[in-house]
C-alpha cells in the first residue's frame, strides 16, 4: 500500500523532500492477530515506481510472532541488493516476507527460480507472495526454505486467478552470515581432475569460446557438443566449470556461460554468473535468449571461483519446475559448486547467481 508521511521542506537542494512537503513510499504493513499494527517497512529499491519514494535511510525492519520467531521485510526489487535485504541476514533473520510484482525474465531470473535461489543461498526461509498479471508475465510465488519448496507456477491456458499455498516450515534459530558458511570439498571439478587438464579445459578447437547478450549482459559462452565433456569458459579473469554428462542424444543446444561485471539495464548491480542454458534454437547465437521448455537431461557438476560470498543457486527444469541440487558446497577459497542429476524433465537453466555488493558503487 502507499504511505503518505510528512517531510521537512529544506532550501539544501540535496533533500529528498518533494516540493509539496510529503514522501509517498511504496510500503508493506504487518498487523498483529489482534488487528494492531506491528511494523511497517518503506520499500528502497524502486523498480520504475514514479509515484513513490526512496526513503532517506535504508529501513530494516523485523517483528516477533509466537508461532514462528522474528520474520523481516522486503519487497520485490529490494531481494537484489545488499540494504535492506543482506543487512537482515546478515543480523540473523531467518526469515523474510517478500511481496512482489515480479515478472519472469528467463533464463537466470524467473519468478520462483529466484525465490528458490535466494532461499538456497542465504539460508533463510523465504515467503513470496507475486501478483498474478498474465499480461505482465507475473505468476510464480512460493514458500521457499532451503530444504524445501511449495509454489505456484501458472502456465499457459491457466485461468489467470490467485492460489492459496499453505506449507509446514521449521523455526530456523537466529545465526548471523549465514551466508559465509563453507564446507571441505568433496566433488568440486577442480578437485577431480589433473592439475594439466583442468588448467587446460578451455582449449578444446571444436569449442572455441564466443560472446552473446544474455539479459542484457555480454556472456562468453562455450557449447556443450559432446555427450560428456570437462570444460571451462572465463569472462575476463572469472572462470566457470561444468563436467557434464547428457543422458540421451538431442537436437537441442546447451552452452556454458560466464559473466563478471555491472549489470546496467533496468537497474545497477554487479553480478558473477556462471550458467548452464538450453539455447533457443540450432544456432549458438541463440543461446541466452529466453527458454521455457526442453527435453535434454544431464547430470553435471557446475563450479565457479567468485570474489562474492553471496551466491545463489537454481536448477529449472521443463515445464518450469524446480528441482532441489543434489549436493551444494562452498569454500574459504571461494568455489562454489553445485552437483545434480536424475531430473525430472529436461534442463531449462542451471545457475550459479552470485550478487557483488560491495562492487555496487564503483
Amino acid at each position: 500500500m502507499p504511505d503518505l508521511q510528512p517531510c521537512p521542506l529544506q532550501s539544501d537542494p540535496s533533500s529528498s523532500c518533494p516540493p509539496d512537503g510529503r514522501w509517498q513510499f511504496n510500503t508493506n504493513v504487518v498487523f498483529s492477530s489482534e488487528g494492531l499494527l506491528v511494523a511497517r517497512y518503506h520499500k528502497q529499491n524502486l523498480y520504475f515506481e514514479d509515484s513513490f519514494d526512496t526513503p532517506p535511510q535504508p529501513e530494516i525492519i523485523t517483528f516477533d510472532t509466537p508461532f514462528g520467531g522474528r520474520f523481516g521485510l522486503i519487497i520485490c526489487f529490494d531481494i537484489l541488493f545488499h540494504d535492506p535485504t543482506v543487512t537482515l541476514v546478515e543480523r540473523g533473520v531467518r526469515q523474510l516476507i517478500f511481496p512482489t510484482a515480479w515478472m519472469n525474465a528467463l533464463p537466470l531470473l524467473d519468478s520462483i527460480q529466484f525465490q528458490r535461489a535466494f532461499s538456497l543461498g542465504a539460508n533463510v526461509t523465504l515467503l513470496a507472495a507475486n501478483t498474478r498479471n498474465d499480461g505482465l508475465i507475473m505468476t510464480g510465488s512460493g514458500i521457499f526454505t532451503p530444504f524445501s519448496a511449495t509454489y505456484h507456477h501458472a502456465q499457459p491456458g491457466d485461468p489467470e486467478e490467485g492460489r492459496l499455498l499453505v506449507a509446514r516450515v521449521p523455526v530456523f534459530e537466529e545465526r548471523a552470515d549465514v551466508a559465509a558458511t563453507v564446507s571441505s570439498p568433496s566433488f568440486m571439478v577442480t578437485d577431480h581432475c589433473a592439475k594439466e587438464s583442468c588448467a587446460d579445459l578451455s582449449a578444446d578447437p571444436a569449442s572455441p569460446s564466443f560472446i552473446s547478450d544474455m539479459m542484457h549482459d555480454s556472456f562468453t559462452f562455450v557449447l556443450l557438443n559432446k555427450m560428456e565433456d570437462n570444460v571451462k569458459v572465463c569472462n575476463g579473469t572469472f572462470c566457470c566449470q561444468l563436467q557434464y554428462k547428457r543422458m540421451a542424444q538431442s537436437k537441442e543446444l546447451y552452452a556454458l556461460g560466464a559473466f563478471s561485471g555491472l549489470h546496467t539495464v533496468n537497474g545497477r548491480y554487479s553480478l558473477q554468473v556462471c550458467a548452464v542454458v538450453r539455447c533457443a534454437s540450432e544456432d549458438a547465437s541463440s543461446c541466452g535468449q529466453q527458454v521455457e521448455e526442453a527435453e535434454s537431461r544431464m547430470d553435471f557438476v557446475l563450479e565457479g571461483r567468485f570474489d562474492t560470498k553471496y551466491v545463489y543457486p537454481s536448477v529449472l527444469v521443463s515445464p518450469m519446475v524446480l528441482e532441489q541440487p543434489e549436493q551444494l558446497e562452498k569454500t574459504e577459497d571461494g568455489r562454489v559448486a553445485m552437483k545434480h542429476g536424475s531430473m525430472s524433465g529436461g534442463l531449462i537453466t542451471a545457475c550459479l547467481y552470485g550478487r557483488a555488493y560491495h562492487l555496487d558503487n564503483e
